[in-house]
């Protein structure tokens, strides 16, 4: 069977965006790979005492990423090695660790390396708009990139690469269904605005694992709000929004008819 490798840029990215898609992987036989470039450092901290848990945050994280993984179905964790980057403009994002200042070249070798030695045949990360701007999920972008152009050189070229996407009509109309509260925080940071319908050539039908994905997320528990309208959304309301996944093929060619069903789609 074939390898799914996901190039993510925190803990519990995974279990948002992709968590679907990797347990119907991993239950169809293919090995899934999930590579986070850093430990999450730099989020804040819910249901944990802030002074006590910030110091070794990373720690906590991995071991919750480790739980998460284990429900989605993860053969292999790895991590690039940086520290989170935080938003624009704060001390975290100009700190010379973190996953933003790191030098694209060094950042794409250093993945090159497990995509060497997986060999994947479909690689997924994010689209240049990094989901909702975040620096980590804009390099995470640019560092896949660089690393399979690299890879390409030495014809070690995957089958396919995806980006996960979000139909843009599908999230305006959502929004509009969201608390306010909700809206307003959409409107600020977090502004998602969804990936042009047109773009989106993969739609993965994710139904029988939504609650298992749901469980993913839960794992981060350092990350979850308990009093936000995500933590509180309604199993049914819940079931809606995640239980289709949507993707972008940017490199190789579709396996099926548009919107393919499968990120495996064609491929023997």
């Amino acid at each position: 069977m074939g390898t799914l490798l996901l190039v993510h840029a925190h803990p519990d990215d995974e279990a948002i965006s992709t968590g679907g898609v990797m347990m119907k992987a991993k239950a169809h036989g293919h090995r899934v790979v999930n590579i986070t470039a850093t430990r999450g450092e730099a989020g804040e901290i819910y249901n944990m005492d802030e002074a006590a848990s910030r110091p070794r945050l990373g720690d906590i994280r991995t071991e919750e990423l480790k739980a998460a993984g284990e429900i989605l179905g993860v053969d292999r964790q790895e991590f690039l090695g940086y520290r989170d980057s935080g938003m624009v403009d704060t001390a975290d994002n100009k700190d010379p660790r973190s996953f933003h200042q790191a030098p694209l070249d060094e950042a794409a070798g250093r993945l090159a390396v497990f995509i060497r030695e997986e060999r994947p045949d479909v690689v997924v990360t994010y689209a240049e708009d990094g989901v909702y701007g975040h620096p980590d999920h804009i390099k995470a972008h640019f560092v896949t990139n660089a690393a399979l152009d690299m890879l390409e050189r030495e014809g070690l070229q995957p089958k396919k690469l995806y980006y996960t996407a979000i139909p843009r009509s599908m999230m305006e109309a959502f929004v509009k269904q969201m608390p306010e509260d909700a809206q307003r925080a959409m409107s600020g940071n977090m502004r998602i605005a969804g990936t042009p319908d047109e773009l989106v050539t993969t739609k993965i039908d994710v139904h029988d694992y939504v609650e298992r994905k749901r469980d993913a997320f839960r794992a981060h528990v350092s990350q979850n709000d308990p009093n936000s309208w995500f933590a509180t959304m309604a199993s049914q309301i819940y079931e809606l929004a995640f239980g289709t996944e949507y993707y972008q093929l940017v490199r190789g060619k579709a396996g099926s008819d548009l919107p393919e069903p499968d990120l495996f789609a064609g491929i023997s």
